[in-house]
């Protein structure tokens, strides 16, 4: 059989995630895995309509598809984003109908699920055949028994494609509205109290309800705010996954376009962060997608500590639940507070002036107030795995990341909390007497709330 890899790492060959293919195509000589390097190339893709058709012409070849991608954040790649959409903005979608696929990813699993989430998505619009993913860690490749079920899942792959396999889909289509949206006047304007408020926005269209949500943002603060289109930062392209910027933050693209100045000087200072765009597919655009990932110039520091997130999203937010988790992760895993997400779903023009004007007193109040919200699983558990990774594994060449972490008490293990730890083992040595584990049993539920208690009483 004849398989079309869709590389979505932009270093093309020199990658972990194709390491992984290349170990299936030499377990399985039988089957031919064709490697095209969608993210490394996508600029050609772009600039070059044959060079993409070669690459749909494979696609329609094939007996199947493997979608294979690194994580970036939460994600896939922006370069890989941008194919994605270009599928449909060329209107090739029906070369992959029908056609059998599966994903591989690798990864530290940091938000791989949603990565996952979005490409079986992208997979059940394209009407394709979904057999199953693979969600490898990096360092997988090395252990017997991970290599075993490697060879597993893709040997179930390629009997799925043999023996026609039924496949169901997981996700119903995405459903645009039709709304078009008219600000009214604004009749009270909010004093930004001195916060310095940045959107970053993706608008092609001035007429777009993108446009004039961000405008009608800008209009209820009385100043403060400040407005930049994604589409004006000079971008040369997206993250290389270089590392480059391991040791010390210093971005490849540093010379080659302004980024690193935008951001440090424009962004970077932000008391509340606005991002605004329209939904492509099952996420945001590719351009804003860009940006997030070059931002990986600072590794894994988070960049607005105890500062303001928030989102405003033109599109069928409520029927994209994965892309909801996205949005508070990247809030909590910035040690930001999520301060929510204004769409145009309501359809009706003055209900949605109310939710902006309302949205923006938000913004101001409660960065003034400087409040932040207790982190969900989202944000505690995507900080233990950053942590633990950069304590050992990434500790090189993420050196720039160990020192932020060390300095800033990132480190918090919880083999260091002596409190918990010397009373778990005390109480442990207690129960060890019959009698003893007897009397704290009946007393256990009583006596833990007493310290809680006393916090309600007292202060």
């Amino acid at each position: 059989m004849k398989i079309a890899v869709l590389n979505g790492s932009p270093k093309g060959e020199i990658s972990v995630t194709v390491q992984y293919i290349k170990f299936i195509q030499k377990k399985f000589p039988q089957h031919e895995l064709k490697l095209l390097n969608i993210s490394h190339e996508i600029q050609e893709l772009e600039k070059d309509d044959k060079a993409f058709q070669d690459v749909i012409a494979e696609v329609e070849k094939s007996d199947g598809v493997i979608w294979a991608f690194p994580l970036y954040v939460f994600l896939v790649a922006s370069q890989y984003k941008r194919f994605i959409e270009m599928i449909w903005e060329k209107k090739v979608a029906d070369a992959f109908k029908g056609k059998y696929t599966c994903v591989i990813s690798t990864s530290i699993h940091f938000f791989d699920n949603t990565a996952h989430n979005y490409m079986r998505g992208i997979c059940d619009d394209l009407d394709m055949k979904f057999t199953e993913s693979f969600s490898a860690d990096m360092d997988d490749i090395f252990n017997d028994e991970k290599r075993r079920i490697l060879l597993k899942w893709a040997a179930d792959f390629f009997t799925a494609i043999e023996k026609q396999s039924p496949t169901s889909k997981a996700y119903a289509p995405v459903v645009p509205g039709k709304f078009s949206y008219k600000p009214g006047s604004v009749k009270s304007k909010i004093d930004s109290q001195g916060q310095r408020i940045k959107i970053l926005a993706d608008i092609t269209d001035s007429n777009s309800n993108i446009a004039k949500m961000v405008n009608r943002f800008k209009d209820s603060v009385k100043e403060g705010v400040q407005i930049f289109n994604v589409r004006d930062v000079n971008m040369k392209g997206g993250c290389l996954g270089c590392m480059q910027c391991a040791f010390d933050n210093i971005c490849f693209y540093k010379d080659k376009d302004d980024f690193m100045e935008f951001f440090n000087t424009e962004m970077r200072d932000a008391d509340v962060t606005i991002f605004a765009s329209e939904i492509k597919d099952r996420f945001i655009t590719s351009r804003i997608k860009m940006f997030w990932d070059r931002r990986f110039f600072n590794g894994h520091i988070p960049l607005n500590i105890n500062k303001q997130i928030g989102f405003i999203i033109s599109g069928p937010l409520g029927q994209l639940a994965n892309l909801q988790e996205i949005l508070q992760g990247l809030a909590e895993m910035s040690d930001a507070n999520f301060t929510g997400v204004v769409t145009d779903e309501c359809g009706d023009s003055a209900q949605l002036d109310a939710l902006i004007d309302d949205f923006a007193a938000k913004c101001v109040d409660y960065s003034t107030q400087k409040y932040v919200r207790p982190r969900t699983f989202l944000g505690v558990g995507g900080h233990k795995i950053f942590r633990d990774q950069i304590w050992a594994r990434l500790r090189f060449p993420f050196q720039a990341d160990y020192k932020f972490y060390a300095e800033h008490g990132m480190f918090d293990f919880p083999q260091d909390d002596k409190r918990y730890v010397e009373f778990s083992q005390q109480m442990t040595n207690m129960i060890q007497d019959p009698k003893m584990r007897d009397v704290v049993r009946k007393m256990i539920k009583t006596e833990m709330l007493k310290g809680y208690q006393k916090v309600v009483e007292t202060k």
